[in-house]
């Protein structure tokens, strides 16, 4: 959109929050407007008026206006990655997307494609994490790790950190005898075993404790022949458990925690 001043508004989406650029006709930033903390950053006060005019269909109750706050180190981590490097914008199962627009697969298919129904589960479970985002929680999805492995997702917040490996289950019974899971009448396998080892490396990596989290999507039930030890097994239902979590770190330490994590080179060094 465009006003008088020659001043065009682009919105853009982030987790489900909306900011305001104002940009030139070059494409160059004036100022942006951040809706959920009623703030107008101004990055020169010379067109000061020209940003208002143009921001002012979308302005609502009481804005502060200034220039940008001073920003974290974690921030200048942060703005100093090269987007190639930088993990944040993956999207929940951002490999399986790429793996199936490579390789579709044939288009008629006798049994569902398993990656498919994996895709299903990291979206599922993803999505459920990004809903926490407003409570200063943060969560990275389809974190590479060396050898072509991966997190599934990993969430960064007061209450910790925590490696989320997802397992789709719709309308299956999943059995758990700590290591092994079965999930319906498949073949048992030691899941277990692979979410504490992604968690142990990412502790590694991050030089922090992460804790193990199993995200069983859409089951009909999940029973325990014993309950798992130093490993939370929730259904993609019971994820918000997570979000109450709290006592563990410290705001500037959720924020340098993720600045780290989101770094492509973190886990390369693995």
């Amino acid at each position: 959109m465009s006003g008088t001043s020659g001043l065009r508004v682009i919105p853009t989406w982030r987790h489900g929050q909306e900011r305001l650029y104002v940009c030139l006709t070059d494409g160059r930033n004036l100022a942006w407007y951040d809706r959920e903390a009623a703030r107008v950053n101004l990055l020169s006060d010379d067109r000061r008026d020209d940003v208002l005019e143009a921001l002012a269909p979308f302005l609502s109750g009481q804005v502060t206006i200034g220039p940008p706050p001073v920003p974290t180190p974690a921030e200048l981590a942060r703005l100093s990655l090269h987007p190639d490097d930088d993990l944040a914008p993956n999207r929940p199962g951002e490999s399986l997307l790429v793996a199936l627009d490579r390789d579709p697969g044939p288009a008629r298919r006798l049994r569902p494609d398993p990656r498919r129904q994996a895709l299903l589960a990291e979206q599922t479970v993803g999505e459920a994490l990004d809903r926490m985002d407003g409570a200063g929680w943060h969560a990275l999805h389809s974190v590479p790790l060396p050898g072509g492995d991966r997190v599934h997702h990993l969430l960064i917040g007061p209450g910790g950190l925590f490696a989320v490996h997802t397992l789709y289950a719709r309308k299956q019974r999943v059995r758990i005898a700590d290591p092994l899971v079965v999930p319906g009448r498949r073949e048992p396998r030691p899941l277990l075993r692979r979410v504490r080892a992604d968690a142990a490396r990412a502790s590694y990596a991050l030089t922090a404790e992460v804790h193990p989290v199993l995200a069983v999507v859409q089951p009909s039930a999940v029973t325990f022949t014993l309950p798992p030890r130093d490993i939370r097994v929730l259904t993609d239902a019971d994820l918000g458990a997570l979000a109450r979590l709290g006592g563990v770190l410290k705001p500037a330490d959720v924020e340098a925690l993720h600045a780290m994590a989101r770094d492509r080179a973190t886990w390369a060094r693995l």
